[in-house]
């Protein structure tokens, strides 16, 4: 199975990551791990990459698809793959279907985890970090057993600067305006399925296998 998962910061994502890679035993490829396993292992388009970013510039759609294109023509490939945050653009999109009808395969799914943005806001911002021992603690869904004190060594709890409300609104925007015309694509393509990711981890992960179920 070819999959391409989709999902805002604090969808949810990872988490259904991790699931559908045990459950289906495929490879969850991310852009970030494509990059680094392409630099270490000394590829052309490796070693393209690394001064790129060495120099804080974003690495060219020509030379991420490159990589995409040796990472999915690996053998733990064959029996299907997860990417995860490729693509981000149309154009990026067209390229990897061209790419894969050369390997002789397409996308079976787009998924899209769905989550409201207020409560995307709720699960970003109730973040909080002990000063001491880094202990991580959620406001609504971990919360300690005392306000603004660690459970485990007594430290102070604080916010990061990042995870404040006006930062993550702005987060979300973007990444909103970013997504949309993907979904817009992939939906024209026949490819997209929505999940509703405002249930209980277990239940969204349900929802997945069901879908997937025609798959195996």
């Amino acid at each position: 199975m070819n999959l391409v998962l989709m999902g805002l910061p604090g969808a949810g994502k990872g988490t259904q990551a991790e699931k559908i890679v045990q459950e289906y035993g495929i490879p969850h490829i991310s852009t970030g791990d494509m990059f680094r396993a392409a630099i270490k292992e000394g590829t052309a388009l490796g070693l393209q990459a690394k001064a790129y970013m060495d120099r804080g510039d974003l690495v060219p759609d020509e030379v991420t698809i490159g990589i995409v294109r040796e990472r999915l023509s690996k053998d733990d490939c064959q029996k299907g793959f997860l990417l995860d945050g490729f693509p981000r653009t149309v154009a990026q999109a067209e390229a990897l279907e061209a790419m894969l009808a050369e390997l002789g395969r397409s996308i079976d799914y787009v998924i899209n985890i769905e989550v409201d943005k207020a409560l995307l806001m709720e699960r970003l911002t109730g973040r909080r970090i002990c000063k001491e021992c880094g202990a991580t603690y959620h406001l609504v869904f971990n919360p300690p057993a005392k306000l603004g004190v660690c459970d485990k060594c007594g430290g102070e709890l604080y916010q990061r600067a990042d995870d404040n409300e006006e930062t993550v609104a702005n987060r979300l925007e973007v990444n909103m305006k970013q997504t949309q015309p993907l979904l817009d694509f992939y939906r024209a393509k026949g490819y997209l399925r929505n999940i509703n990711g405002q249930q209980e981890i277990e239940q969204v992960f349900a929802d997945i296998c069901e879908l997937l179920g025609g798959l195996k």
